[in-house]
């Protein structure tokens, strides 16, 4: 019996390795087999490659348990040799065994860097935040990397959310929240709002576009700041109240996206990957909280 015959007996234990249940899962597999389709056979017929297309090496394990290989890994973000163990593989096989997947992944979810798209059923809010993660202490250019904040050596990313409207008579239940944008890697030490003026997201027509107080200084709605020796009105009280409880939306979407935890322990693989990996999850965040 196979790892993902197994799995699929215990949908608790399932979403407990994967993030994603059964029924995603499937959902995520019939997308991806076309596209894994049309990229290998792409790889076999370049024209780089000597043999002919059925030559050579072939994978002994099949494209269903490679997906949820990978789906493993990011969610509990163990060695590559505790996923062979799993699936009785070396790490060299586990590391060609997932490799192709990740960007198939990113062609599904789509998540765009800069220009904002709205559904019907959402409102017409974004809220801008910034994320970092640690990773391990970088080989060279070490100040770049170092975040004052968080007072070790980051990389950050962007993100944008966005909420649903409240459907009728769902009461005081918490509206969803999608990611919708999430830009490239920065070095630690960039502060949120360089990264906004570099990034340059284009937003719908009409949304309002809001942020913490570390972006201050942009053309996005912040919190009131109270000034030296002076006290907010109660008018910017309220209004900073109704806005901390946007926030508090956001924080909940990135928040979502660490149960992955390749999104949430000290990063480390290769920092030119990790714009990939952080949007396949935010990906599967929205999957799975639409």
């Amino acid at each position: 019996m196979d790892q993902l015959t197994r799995l699929r007996k215990n949908d608790k234990q399932f979403r407990a390795l994967t993030g994603i249940t059964p029924e995603k899962f499937d959902e995520l597999f019939r997308q991806i087999a076309p596209l894994f389709a049309e990229a290998n056979h792409k790889r076999l017929s370049s024209g780089e490659r000597k043999r002919a297309i059925g030559a050579g090496r072939r994978f002994r394990t099949s494209l269903a348990d490679r997906l949820l290989m990978l789906l493993i890994y990011y969610r509990t973000y163990v060695t590559h040799e505790f996923i062979g163990f799993l699936f009785q593989a070396d790490d060299s096989t586990v590391s060609r065994n997932i490799r192709p997947i990740e960007p198939l992944l990113a062609k599904i979810f789509r998540i765009p860097e800069k220009k904002i798209k709205l559904t019907e059923d959402e409102i017409a809010e974004i809220f801008f935040d910034g994320t970092e993660q640690r990773i391990q202490r970088p080989g060279k250019r070490q100040g770049q990397w170092y975040s004052g904040k968080k007072k070790t050596h980051t990389v950050k990313h962007q993100v944008v959310t966005v909420r649903k409207k409240k459907k009728p008579g769902s009461g005081k239940k918490k509206r969803k929240v999608r990611i919708a944008s999430v830009s490239g890697a920065f070095h630690g030490r960039i502060h949120d709002k360089e990264i906004y003026d570099r990034v340059r997201v284009i937003p719908p027509a009409g949304a309002r576009k809001m942020a913490d107080s570390g972006y201050q200084g942009t053309a996005l709605i912040t919190p009131h700041k109270k000034r030296k020796g002076g006290e907010l009105t109660e008018r910017q009280k309220k209004a900073n109240q109704k806005h901390s409880s946007l926030r508090v939306n956001a924080e909940h979407g990135i928040g979502k996206m660490k149960i992955w935890k390749i999104a949430a322990d000290r990063y480390r693989n290769s920092l030119k990957k990790h714009t990939l990996m952080f949007k396949n999850i935010a990906g599967l965040q929205n999957m799975m909280f639409a």
